[in-house]
């Protein structure tokens, strides 16, 4: 069939509107009509990232919309389903049967690499194959092929347009603390960079009860809806001679129980990490550098933890859902966050969230 893709041509690119070809759906496969995609960072890095080869692309990977075709190997889901799209997973791993489904043996082969696991691609332009298949699903399209382990079956009454962002976004930054980190009232949370990723996990350990959440951040809006959320605003340029570090400490008792650092900034990192009090933990879910400074010392003296989180330690059927219905329950209020652009107006959607000037872009058709 004939659809329309946000496509970029070369690593680092606009992105364009053009029609392709769309082969689909074979017997595991779910062709679903986009409705709406949220705008994530990981898809304006990794087209920086790929290699020229890997080129043209189409990325998108928190899609919504509504279920077309299901092939014939597909159960549980039927035509007419409304779904929120994740992460692939092969479901047949260890790591998969553990239930760690975001450290899928599979993974790279399953989100990255741009075609099917046989090697096929979903997508073509007169006749030239064109990568696709990002994370199962290459929503910056009307339509995409998924498959069963990344669709999530949501209510019909639900806005597609307030779902696609749980798919990486809000999953990530909310299921590092109810996942992973479960830090109890009494305990302190400080969040570096408090964009969408960020502002879901203040808003997850706000609904766990966490009185004590600090945000950290150089834009006042941003730090104007960490307030609203319920944490306490630390503005890096208005300390004067005091570090970051010694006032999150200040605020925090000596130190922060648990920290997330969304900005892959090194410099920022290495902070969160001294802004720890002893055996604290650290979880860096920025994507960027290849390399972060770590201080030793600091380290070796204290007993604390630096480590990563894959989507949150997400299952994306259980994840999504839970934080679905927090959200009804008025205790996950991260729809403010959104900002809709009609999928023609993608490239100013990009400038805004670079810019900060909007915290999530969510894109429509």
């Amino acid at each position: 069939m004939k659809t329309t893709v946000a496509m970029v041509t070369e690593p680092g690119g606009a992105f364009t509107l053009t029609e392709v070809d769309l082969e689909g759906p074979r017997d595991d496969e779910v062709l679903v009509r986009i409705v709406a995609a949220g705008l994530c960072h990981t898809d304006l890095t990794m087209r920086t990232m790929l290699p020229a080869e890997m080129f043209p692309n189409v990325f998108g990977h928190e899609g919504a919309g509504v279920v077309e075709a299901v092939g014939p190997a597909v159960s549980g889901i039927e035509v007419g389903d409304h779904v929120a799209l994740s992460f692939r997973h092969c479901g047949a791993c260890s790591k998969c049967a553990e239930g760690l489904v975001g450290y899928c043996e599979s993974s790279l082969l399953l989100n990255y690499m741009g075609m099917r696991m046989d090697g096929s691609m979903t997508y073509s332009q007169d006749g030239a194959p064109v990568f696709g298949s990002f994370f199962g699903q290459s929503s910056f399209s009307r339509h995409a092929i998924a498959y069963a382990d990344n669709c999530v079956v949501v209510d019909k009454s639900l806005d597609l347009t307030r779902v696609a962002p749980y798919g990486c976004g809000f999953q990530t930054g909310a299921g590092t603390v109810i996942n992973l980190l479960q830090p109890t009232p009494t305990e302190s949370l400080v969040v570096f960079g408090v964009g969408a990723v960020g502002l879901a996990a203040i808003a997850a350990a706000k609904a766990r009860g966490v009185e004590n959440v600090v945000a950290v951040d150089l834009l006042a809006a941003r730090l104007e809806t960490a307030v609203a959320f319920g944490a306490t605003p630390v503005d890096p340029a208005s300390l004067g001679e005091q570090s970051v570090v010694e006032k999150v400490k200040e605020l925090t008792g000596g130190g922060a129980s648990y920290a997330i650092d969304t900005t892959a900034v090194p410099a920022v990192v290495k902070q969160a990490q001294q802004a720890l009090a002893p055996r604290g933990t650290l979880v860096a879910l920025g994507l960027g550098p290849e390399e972060y400074v770590i201080d030793a010392i600091d380290l070796l003296q204290s007993g604390k933890r630096i480590m990563s989180s894959i989507e949150g330690e997400s299952v994306p059927q259980e994840t999504i859902p839970e934080l679905l219905a927090l959200a009804a329950e008025g205790r996950f209020p991260v729809a403010d966050l959104i900002r809709t652009y009609p999928f023609e107006e993608i490239n100013q959607a990009v400038h805004d969230v670079e810019s900060g000037a909007v915290v999530k872009a969510v894109l429509t058709w």
